[in-house]
């Protein structure tokens, strides 16, 4: 009889144990959602303020690596 009420405490330990873990990952989604968005800002914002020296330096790259240096 002990070893049913064993098994039947760890599966309450086990349900339990889920609940608390998924309580967790549900507070994480706006840290995930902050963190992207401000990447994006900070791309975005770089990509405005660099533009022409990205595009030379990707041209630049691919001359390098396809022989069509000037």
């Amino acid at each position: 009889m002990s070893k049913a009420i064993s098994n039947v405490g760890d599966v309450v330990l086990m349900l339990y144990a889920r609940a608390v873990v998924r309580g967790r990952d549900r507070g994480d989604v706006p840290g995930w959602v902050l963190v992207t968005i401000m990447t994006a800002g900070l791309v975005t914002g770089l990509w405005l303020v660099a533009d022409d020296k990205l595009r030379q330096l990707f041209t630049d790259a691919l001359d390098g690596v396809t022989g069509n240096s000037p």
